[in-house]
């Protein structure tokens, strides 16, 4: 890799590491000025008012350093990578701004989730889609008609939000895992030779570690739905927009996935909204179970992180598949213990 290429992967990292590092306590300050907080009490087992604007950091980060690596573009021999940037972008302001709006309202699941769609509606448009795969048994491309790759994208993109959003329930929990993730497609990126949209997955890799500093536990400000929103529109669109990471995707947020898929299934076992929040979540059941907050993030972070070194060293997309079936299976094992052991 050319030295240039290096500098310009530094200075988006960092741009975004330090915008974030400064926005962030002044979006906690906002957020404690407008009583966008949240208080004690419910699932959270937090002290004191504490904001839910952190969101707005986070944004500030990203799109600075996005912004700042757009001064001097990558050349690139895709004729449609503008527009998939411009995807990004607007699909992820949209989901920043819903956000926002739920943080100050708390708006109801009929508003939020066709919003969700709103978003896979942009993704759709600006070419980010879940169009080709490579069969894990043959190793065959799989090109899909628009009939399956438009709900398939819808599925994906409103995935990622609602994954990325129900695991904000820990400090540092969420953005952690994002960080991960960023950390990992922008190493795939750059192993694979798409230089060019590298830095939008390091931009994002620096928004949340600036943001983690005061995310972490005990946390100064929380993420939000502004944070959460962005966060998972980001990863989902980041994951389609380099010719398919998808299943690094899939690899390292594996638990998380598997968990809101079990939730879902619980709550309406038990006669419950699936769209109720509630403690029913892995993480909530290992805090019932006596871990700490910090063990139980260090153990989401150590799984993702390693899923993530399996998905960059492994090549067989067969042993992928493998892996992420054998942890899910593991995930849905301890997800049943817990469950019987602590029913809510």
């Amino acid at each position: 890799m050319e030295n240039p290429l290096i500098s310009q992967y530094l200075l988006t990292l960092l741009t975004g590491f330090g915008l974030a590092l400064v926005g962030t306590p002044l979006a906690g300050w906002l957020g404690r000025r407008l009583g966008i907080v949240a208080q004690p009490g419910g699932r959270r087992h937090h002290q004191g008012a504490i904001s839910r604007l952190g969101g707005v950091g986070l944004a500030l980060g990203f799109f600075g350093a996005l912004a700042v690596s757009r001064l001097t573009p990558i050349p690139t021999q895709d004729p449609n990578e503008l527009r998939r940037l411009w995807g990004l972008v607007i699909g992820g302001v949209v989901m920043f701004i819903v956000g926002v709006i739920d943080d100050r309202y708390d708006l109801p699941p009929w508003i939020q989730y066709p919003s969700y769609l709103l978003a896979a509606g942009v993704a759709i448009a600006t070419l980010l889609i879940l169009e080709r795969f490579n069969n894990p048994f043959t190793n065959q491309l799989v090109i899909l008609p628009a009939l399956f790759y438009i709900p398939l994208t819808a599925l994906w993109i409103t995935g990622m939000i609602v994954t990325v959003n129900w695991l904000d329930g820990l400090d540092g929990l969420a953005t952690g895992v994002a960080a991960i993730l960023a950390l990992v497609l922008s190493l795939h990126m750059m192993a694979v030779k798409q230089y060019s949209v590298a830095p939008q997955a390091l931009a994002l890799l620096g928004a949340a570690l600036g943001f983690l500093v005061y995310n972490i536990s005990p946390a100064r400000v929380f993420l939000g739905s502004s944070g959460a929103f962005l966060l998972g529109y980001l990863l989902g669109a980041l994951g389609l927009i380099a010719g398919g990471r998808a299943p690094t995707v899939l690899l390292v947020m594996g638990i998380p996935i598997v968990d809101v898929a079990w939730t879902i299934l619980d709550r309406l076992r038990h006669g419950v909204s699936p769209f109720k929040g509630d403690r029913r979540h892995l993480h909530f059941r290992l805090q019932d179970a006596g871990l700490s907050t910090r063990a139980i993030v260090f153990i989401y972070w150590s799984f993702c992180a390693l899923a993530g070194v399996l998905a960059l060293l492994v090549s067989s997309r067969l042993y992928k598949l493998l892996a992420l079936a054998l942890l899910a299976g593991l995930t849905l094992v301890l997800l049943y213990y817990l469950s019987a052991k602590h029913p809510e």
